[in-house]
């Protein structure tokens, strides 16, 4: 009786104390749950896109500026106006564009045996980087962080992206799931910082007024289309176009594969950008593949380049992006061009009410 009733009072005090630790864990995921619902919005979710409603944007632009980032003052940026291009069906020469002027390197910023901007990649003897191994690079006018402030469970920069090419100069690119949660929908505290480094925005804080994405990864995640467009506005800058201040990537569908690449991206833990070249291979008929190890979270929606600005993936895809040793794109095929398109067509009346700025 005594071993029983003795077990018993051992066990009684355990199971309680189980139960008010699965109590505790469930409020808190009931907590953060609330925290990310509170930055969703459903959209539209069977044509794959998002009206970006001014106020809770310019929220999160103003939340990014009161301690995330700084503004600080640009360097001079040439304005270039690149068209889309498409891969050749047969070997054709591939159409140079200059690329803008970076921003200043930080301290930690180190070369990767890559050719530089001018170099033509096929015939210029560029080579691997060596080892392969993402390190420090020099921040960029067109590429840039991906802040989520909030209690969503991104609070800092959590993706990146890019600036592509678009009539409205106002175009960037990142992967679906950098904006998209699934059930949840779109994220609506999104804000994009270009050239970002050390805390700073030299080209200011950009926010979505329209967001695209498949229908196929609203629907359930398909990492063959694992990539978004959004237009963007500087919100208190009225009229003020993306692409004048940054420079862009150019597009291109369809990309000849195998080629030589270079993956650009924010690494959650880093307030610099990281880079490593290599070729970008065929995974299978929808993705794209890099080999390069040390590319971490956060660098998701960082651009995949050849020909030192031409924008032939975003990382994500497979895996979510990839692991430690690769990193995976959807590949650029008539899909992602229906998104690209359908996000240029749709301009419509350009939100811009008075914001932080």
């Amino acid at each position: 009786m005594f071993t029983k009733v003795h077990g018993r009072a051992v066990r009684v005090p355990l199971l309680v104390g189980l139960c008010c630790a699965a109590l505790v864990g469930g409020a808190g995921y009931l907590w953060e749950l609330r925290g990310i619902a509170a930055y969703a919005a459903d959209g539209d979710p069977a044509e794959g896109s998002y009206v970006q409603d001014p106020e809770p944007a310019d929220r999160a632009a103003a939340a990014v500026l009161d301690g995330l980032a700084r503004e600080a003052p640009a360097p001079g940026v040439p304005v270039q106006e690149v068209p889309v291009q498409e891969a050749p069906v047969q070997e054709a020469p591939v159409q140079e564009a200059p690329a803008p002027e970076p921003a200043p390197p930080g301290p930690a910023a180190q070369g990767t045996g890559g050719p530089p901007a001018g170099v033509h990649w096929r015939s210029g003897g560029w080579q691997p980087s060596d080892p392969l191994v993402a390190r420090p690079a020099a921040a960029e006018a067109a590429i840039g962080a991906l802040f989520s402030p909030g209690d969503d469970g991104d609070s800092g920069h959590h993706c990146s992206a890019s600036v592509v090419h678009s009539p409205g100069g106002d175009l960037i690119a990142t992967a679906a799931h950098c904006v998209y949660r699934g059930s949840l929908g779109f994220r609506t505290n999104l804000a994009f910082a270009p050239g970002y480094r050390d805390g700073e925005a030299p080209y200011g804080i950009w926010v979505p007024t329209r967001i695209d994405v498949d229908p196929r990864w609203a629907e359930d995640q398909d990492p063959d289309y694992d990539v978004a467009f959004l237009r963007m506005r500087r919100p208190g800058r009225p009229g003020e176009r993306l692409e004048d201040a940054t420079g862009a990537q150019t597009i291109r569908f369809r990309p000849e594969l195998p080629a030589p690449a270079r993956v650009v991206g924010y690494p959650n833990d880093t307030e610099h950008p990281v880079e490593c070249f290599n070729t970008a291979r065929a995974a299978g008929p929808a993705q794209l593949r890099l080999d390069c190890a040390d590319v971490p979270d956060g660098t998701s929606g960082g651009p995949v380049l050849t020909d030192a600005h031409t924008l032939i993936g975003v990382v994500g895809g497979r895996d979510g992006g990839g692991d430690e040793e690769t990193s995976y794109s959807s590949r650029f095929g008539e899909a992602i061009r229906g998104v690209y398109e359908r996000a240029v067509a749709a301009g419509g009346t350009r939100l811009d009410p008075a914001g932080p700025g």
